[in-house]
């Protein structure tokens, strides 16, 4: 009796199956290929892994260098501060995997798959590159999108069980667009108050639109014709309580509702580095790259 009894407490706590959680023979996550102690509690995420030695070019040690397919990790100290950049690819596919891995290294014992009594909070900053379809936003702006409406579907895979995510702004952004059945149903999250409070000096704060692609997704048409060819005028018209959407990419959204429902701090940094609506563009746009990182270099010793 006392085994039977013992084995149900066990099982009442959160286990994660196998198949759920794959954590390789070495120890470490499935895709990140990193161990918990790889992991620093201030993450830089990049889509392109040309951007990661940009960026830990700036660290005063790095300490680890790891990469499985477009995924690669530096770990290191930024001053007295352990930091980490990995790269992510594009897509909010991705970022589902990001995210939950990283979560996961943190807040899950892999020794035992369950959770962790105390929770770990990640601090996640996304610096990359966007497109404006304002006229007024000027080309290569610093923007820090304050929330993100996705049109990508991932989260509407999740119970927001607290009800996290931005409701009001997605119904009526949905009205506003009178957006297609046919389409995955829009959802918006909010990032972190706390990182736009102590990263903000200067930056455009702005209401980004997250697609799941960079052609037809964002109303570019090249030789296919767009189901849809008036909705970008409809998003570009859409305003939530004085604000409009300011700019296009392809990971925020994702990012800020699952950090919202995990517990951690998130914050997008982007260079507009074109603008739709005055059909510019800027070829040498690495440079304001690597300035827009120096900026935030010297802001996350602050933190």
């Amino acid at each position: 009796m006392y085994r039977r009894f013992d084995y149900f407490c066990r099982m009442s706590e959160p286990f994660y199956k196998h198949t759920d959680l794959i954590i390789n023979p070495d120890g470490s996550v499935y895709h990140l290929h990193l161990k918990p102690e790889q992991v620093a509690p201030c993450v830089i995420i990049v889509g392109d892994p040309e951007r990661v030695g940009m960026i830990s070019g700036h660290f005063d040690q790095i300490e680890y260098i790891g990469q499985n397919r477009e995924l690669l990790t530096h770990t290191g100290y930024l001053g007295n501060k352990r930091v980490m950049v990995m790269s992510t690819g594009m897509g909010p596919d991705n970022i589902d995997i990001i995210v939950h891995e990283l979560d996961a290294l943190v807040n899950i014992d892999f020794s035992t798959r369950t959770r962790k009594s105390d929770h770990t909070r990640l601090t996640i900053l996304r610096i990359g590159t966007s497109g404006a379809i304002q006229p007024e936003v000027p080309l290569n702006a610093f923007v820090m999108s304050e929330y993100a409406i996705g049109i990508d579907g991932l989260m509407n895979y999740y119970r927001d069980e607290n009800n996290l995510l931005e409701y009001d702004l997605a119904e009526a952004f949905r009205a506003h667009t009178h957006w297609p059945e046919k389409l995955s149903q829009p959802y918006a999250a909010r990032g972190s108050e706390l990182l736009m409070q102590k990263l903000d000096a200067g930056f455009l704060k702005v209401m980004t639109l997250t697609a799941p692609g960079f052609y037809g997704p964002q109303g570019r048409s090249v030789r296919l014709r767009l189901a849809y060819p008036e909705l970008n005028d409809a998003i570009a018209s859409f305003s939530f309580r004085g604000r409009k959407i300011t700019n296009y990419e392809m990971e925020t959204s994702a990012l800020y509702g699952l950090c919202r429902m995990l517990g951690h701090e998130a914050i997008t940094v982007c260079a507009a580095i074109a603008n739709r609506a005055s059909n510019q563009y800027d070829p040498g746009y690495k440079s304001k790259v690597g300035q827009l990182v120096e900026l935030l270099m010297d802001r996350l010793q602050q933190l």
